[in-house]
């Protein structure tokens, strides 16, 4: 870690001061950013590996700390010990970072492993992206920066080094940004990565249809991905889930119209007039998929609606595979929905535990 100093201008002789007083000002004045920073990190992703512990109990479908952290050789039966541990030991690091001599053996075991497991993460990414297995318009994944947060958690840990209790002010700064930047970077490393295979299904969610039964922009774009992937030969049937229309034209009969058009055969399409909001898309196609005896689905929609719906069917136990609509849409536009779905990702991933 960096650390500065700064240079004061004293005048005149100054008065005789205690030792201690000398030592405190050295500290106080040799105090890097990353003091405040790095504790900040640590108490928000234990706060969130924890409170997914926790909240397994109530519902056991919610724990998402694949999200930050994939644990993929550790049998299930482990991964709730061992996170409950590791976020009950950064949210200590958070809130004192400079353990006593067991905390500190600990807090480096823990999150040694937890690096070890990111570091896997990014060389298994790479790894598929490399080999075909997926696509990325945005290729870093967001392991990588999970690994990047636990270096600078377990440097100053593995140096013995001393750090003062956080500066309390650039420490909420630092919790609330990674409360805005969690959603984001999944929007933008996990929302814009393509990950189409051969699939059972294809799932597509509805946008907004003109009175006269026109697909809007973003709708356009997610049929005219979905047509791709059936072109393509990956999947045999298309479900279109959306809600009602500005006009009399649901949003579904328009999409199942604009995929005629591309040569679907009416036949492949299944239509889901009551996909109003992404939950009930999820809990009325997931019906769908058992009825059809599907297992394994591709999911379309825009990138920084991916990471919602990904969650969604995960707590209905369906592991998706998502599409990014190729876009044409105004980037305007998408500032918006992806300022939007920063709350969006946080409302479904607590307002599961009332559903539960």
């Amino acid at each position: 870690m960096n650390s500065f100093s700064f240079a004061q201008r004293i005048e005149g002789s100054p008065a005789p001061q205690p030792a201690s007083a000398h030592a405190s000002t050295a500290v106080s004045s040799r105090r890097s950013p990353w003091e405040g920073i790095t504790p900040g990190l640590a108490f928000f992703l234990g706060s969130f590996a924890l409170v997914n512990v926790l909240g397994a109990f109530v519902l056991p479908t919610f724990d998402a700390n694949i999200w930050w952290i994939d644990l993929q050789p550790v049998t299930h039966r482990a991964e709730g010990p061992f996170f409950a541990l590791l976020g009950g030991a950064l949210i200590a690091y958070g809130l004192r970072p400079s353990p006593g001599k067991i905390r500190r053996i600990v807090t480096i075991g823990l999150v040694g492993v937890a690096l070890l497991a990111a570091t896997i993460n990014v060389v298994v990414f790479y790894k598929l992206l490399i080999e075909g297995e997926l696509a990325g318009a945005f290729p870093i994944p967001f392991s990588l920066f999970i690994a990047m947060v636990l270096t600078s958690i377990l440097a100053p840990l593995l140096r013995r080094r001393m750090i003062p209790r956080p500066r309390w002010g650039l420490f909420t700064a630092t919790v609330a940004c990674c409360a805005v930047l969690f959603p984001l970077m999944q929007v933008f490393c996990f929302g814009r990565t393509d990950y189409r295979r051969p699939a059972d299904v294809i799932v597509v969610l509805g946008a907004k249809a003109y009175a006269d039964g026109t697909p809007s922009t973003p709708l356009a774009d997610r049929v005219r991905t979905a047509v791709e992937l059936y072109h393509a030969g990956l999947a045999p049937r298309i479900i279109f889930s959306g809600g009602p229309g500005d006009g009399a034209i649901h949003e579904t009969e328009s999409m199942r119209g604009m995929a005629m058009s591309l040569g679907v055969p009416g036949g492949a399409i299944i239509l889901d007039k009551n996909g109003v909001n992404t939950q009930a898309t999820v809990d009325n196609t997931t019906s769908m998929l058992e009825r059809i005896g599907a297992r394994r689905a591709m999911v379309v929609s825009h990138f920084y609606h991916l990471p919602r719906i990904k969650m969604t069917y995960q707590r209905e136990g369906w592991n998706v595979f998502t599409v990014p609509a190729q876009e044409s849409s105004h980037w305007s536009a998408m500032l918006y929905n992806m300022g939007r779905e920063i709350a969006g990702l946080w409302v479904y991933y607590i307002s599961a535990l009332w559903r539960g």
